[in-house]
């Protein structure tokens, strides 16, 4: 069994989503799924290897923007290009604007899930990248993309991390071809782009 079988990952069911308002897209409405996607019964720790596959569950995932002002005003985001060994092999060979990964059993809080997310989503970002000045993650909208399959199985929370400086530098080899660029650059580049930066970038910068 691999190890990507073995972890056990935070999920919900998609009949709760489609219960609180099912949308297709980018939703900045955070107040009408937030706290209530952790709170409940619901919410179990699911093997990893079973739920890429099963649409009846939604893996939440934070996805983390990390956004840096320039004096001049103008906004530049941080991305990067997805190598072979990032975890989601759909996603191979995608440029992406989102840092983030699965709230997994070992960031589990008994009785208190949005603890468990929090712990999770610094794990992640630890993992990945290295930040060279403070932040502190918002939330500023969820995500969700049934129009592909990785879409079907995930649903993202969508947080903007504002940088004073440029400095971020990727922990994993995989996280290739890093930099922060303007928006106003990135805008026409969007079909080289997973789906989720696409979606993103589109809501909450054109």
């Amino acid at each position: 069994m691999s190890i990507v079988a073995e972890e056990r990952i935070l999920v919900v069911p998609t009949a709760l989503f489609i219960e609180l308002g099912y949308f297709q897209g980018f939703s900045r409405d955070v107040d009408r799924y937030w706290p209530c996607l952790l709170e409940g019964d619901h919410v179990t720790y699911r093997p990893r290897g079973e739920m890429e596959d099963d649409p009846s569950f939604k893996q939440l995932i934070p996805y983390v923007l990390f956004r840096w002002t320039a004096a001049d005003g103008t906004t530049h985001l941080f991305e990067y290009l997805r190598g072979s060994g990032q975890g989601e092999r759909r996603l191979h060979a995608k440029r992406s604007v989102g840092i983030g990964g699965h709230i997994s059993s070992v960031d589990a809080d008994a009785g208190d899930t949005h603890n468990a997310y929090l712990d999770g989503m610094a794990r992640e970002l630890a993992e990945e990248v290295k930040i060279g000045s403070g932040c502190v993650p918002r939330i500023v909208g969820l995500l969700n993309d049934d129009e592909t399959p990785v879409g079907r199985v995930h649903l993202g929370v969508v947080h903007i991390a504002d940088l004073a400086g440029p400095h971020v530098e990727p922990c994993e080899p995989d996280i290739l071809d890093c930099r922060f660029s303007p928006v106003a650059e990135i805008l026409p580049r969007l079909h080289q782009f997973e789906s989720w930066s696409d979606i993103a970038v589109r809501a909450l910068f054109s």
